[in-house]
């Protein structure tokens, strides 16, 4: 059986030269070593962590909790190396619904950490990687049914990450082979079964909207969660949860390292979750970076914005340095989606997510673990000064849970998209105005029910802002205005289109959905909105919206790179949760207007 090799940054695959087989330039700033350590979004990602997501959430959590250092128990499951190794893959493929600590999310995605499910039976983990889980399991007494599709990894990728699993987090299972990898694969053939494919295509380009053209720029040596350019029409900057930033030429499709994460992130305050990443006017580049920290009698989570003094240029040494830093404290369960998004906005200041640290506003049990619910610096938006150093944080706005992408239309308005909660309220697309409040965590979507039994009162003199009215055709209204998008869909990345773009499509935001992890009767997201927002103001905005493209692999990020021009960055293959190619990493596409 062949076996696919998890990319290092020595070897890429571009669409149009195909193989490089010589390394980039690299400067003595970048840190080249072997696999690449990928904390992940999906999802947000983008994303929130109920649907894998962020990503979402994405990471599309998307936007998202990450890393705790974890002590390796390799000795009696094969050598440290094959478990450090499976580390980095799991810190690259698995953690997001599994979550850092090997915890899990409750009544969705299984905890590893004492999971009997996992350790009784090391055949039946083996045929999970191979073939994916889309069924009820009962684990350590407890029932779950996310969704969790084919690997795509090779078997001694296999092998690796399930000798991390079984011996991380106080875990006593022996090691895996992947002699027991090839075994498993022969009995299933044998069976008829349908194997993940080690060596997963991407997948076929779906058809371009009329008046345009879609075509494939990249294929990426890792999962991407942003997209930057600097105001070089060529080069686009990819960024990946660690850190680490890829140049993009985007007419040849040549990839080339520009910085890793390493090289400017210290990695004993534990494995970055970097999400954010953006250019101001003077085209210097700012990176948003959190670390879980342990060592309080509170976990919290450090936030830092990296600023470099000067514009990258290529073939020189980019050395973000700290720019802004600030602590709260570390969220309930999975649900610390950080600090994320970062964008310059109009007025010159730099506008920053911070994600939500509750799914809303629950306690959790954890004594380590504050119990206060949503943190003065969560849940909003802030705005800093470039021109200050270091800058004073503004709250902008609040009530936002997981606010993964925002932009700016051409009458200067804000529009951010929103990641609700696991209680399947809508995902949200709202207009931020500064002051406003909207909502979170004392009412979702439009809801007038209270999700939980721990959702609080709302202040009485608190006026909510409510998001934007889906009116139709597409993604969640059935007969019946909803605000905004169908539950779990992770939207994630937005862009607006102005000058350049058909008639058809100037005036409009594009929206990326990163997708459900969640079981579910029908997947939705996997996909790129078109969202055209009524010309009204203030409050009870509305928004035609129609699917534009589907089904792509998670996108997860959209932006303008010139007049006419949008690329989108898939964050992996699959194309639904039954589809091939599992979390293997995506691709970078381009739409642009037709000659």
């Amino acid at each position: 059986m062949s076996q696919v090799e998890l990319p290092t940054e020595n070897y890429f695959r571009c669409a149009t030269t195909g193989w490089m087989m010589e390394p980039p330039q690299v400067n003595a700033h970048d840190v080249v070593d072997g696999l690449t350590q990928v904390p992940l979004l999906l999802y947000s990602a983008a994303m929130k962590p109920a649907r894998c997501v962020l990503l979402l959430r994405f990471v599309l959590l998307l936007q998202i909790s990450l890393s705790v250092p974890i002590a390796l128990e390799a000795a009696a499951a094969g050598s440290i190396d094959q478990a450090e190794r499976g580390r980095k893959i799991y810190t690259q493929i698995c953690w997001v619904c599994h979550q850092a600590n090997g915890q899990g999310l409750p009544n969705v995605f299984p905890p590893l950490a004492g999971s009997d499910y996992l350790l009784e039976n090391k055949d039946r983990s083996i045929q999970a990687l191979l073939l994916g889980l889309n069924e009820k399991i009962t684990v350590n007494g407890r029932s779950y049914q996310g969704v969790m599709p084919p690997s795509g990894l090779g078997d001694d990728q296999i092998a690796d990450v399930l000798t991390y699993v079984r011996s991380a987090w106080s875990n006593r299972g022996d090691a895996v082979s992947a002699a027991d990898v090839r075994r498993m694969r022969a009995r299933l053939a044998l069976e008829g079964k349908k194997v993940g494919d080690a060596t997963a295509p991407f997948p076929q380009l779906p058809k371009a909207p009329a008046g345009l053209v879609l075509r494939e720029v990249a294929q990426l040596p890792e999962q991407p969660v942003r997209l930057a350019v600097d105001g070089d029409s060529k080069r686009v900057y990819v960024l990946s949860v660690q850190g680490h930033i890829w140049g993009l030429n985007r007419e040849t499709g040549e990839l080339q390292s520009v910085l890793r994460g390493e090289a400017y992130i210290d990695p004993k305050r534990g494995d970055p979750n970097c999400v954010g990443m953006a250019f101001d006017r003077q085209r210097r580049l700012y990176l948003v970076v959190n670390q879980r920290d342990e060592s309080g009698a509170i976990v919290t989570n450090q936030v830092t914005i990296f600023r470099t003094a000067s514009p990258v240029i290529a073939g020189q040494p980019v050395v973000p340095k700290p720019w802004f830093q600030t602590s709260y404290p570390w969220g309930i369960g999975p649900f610390n989606h950080g600090v994320g998004n970062i964008a310059l906005g109009p007025d010159g200041n730099l506008y920053v997510a911070s994600g939500s640290r509750t799914d809303g506003n629950e306690p959790g049990e954890n004594p380590r673990y504050w119990k206060g619910g949503e943190h003065e610096l969560t849940a909003c938006i802030w705005r800093l000064n470039p021109a200050m150093e270091p800058p004073a944080l503004e709250i902008y706005a609040r009530g936002l849970r997981n606010p993964y992408g925002f932009c700016w239309n051409d009458r200067g308005e804000m529009v951010a998209t929103d990641n609700g909660p696991d209680a399947d309220a809508p995902e949200e697309l709202n207009v931020i105005e500064r002051g406003r409040h909207y909502g979170f965590p004392y009412q979702f979507s439009d809801w007038t029910k209270k999700p939980y039994s721990y959702t609080p009162e709302a202040p009485a003199a608190l006026a909510f802002t409510r998001p934007v009215i889906n009116l139709g055709p597409d993604a969640g209204f059935d007969h019946a205005p909803m605000s905004t998008f169908d539950p779990h869909s992770s939207p994630a990345g937005i862009c607006f289109l102005g000058e350049g773009f058909p008639a058809a499509y100037r005036g409009g935001f594009l929206v990326t959905r990163f997708g459900n992890l969640l079981s579910k009767p029908k997947d939705v997201g996997f996909d790129v909105l078109m969202v055209r927002l009524d010309p009204a103001t203030g409050s009870g905005r509305s928004a035609s919206v129609k699917s534009l493209l589907a089904a792509l692999g998670r996108p997860i990020d959209v932006a303008v790179v010139a007049p006419g021009k949008v690329l989108v960055a898939e964050y992996s293959r699959a194309t639904s949760n039954s589809g091939a190619g599992g979390m293997l990493p995506g691709r970078i596409l381009e739409l642009s207007v037709a000659p």
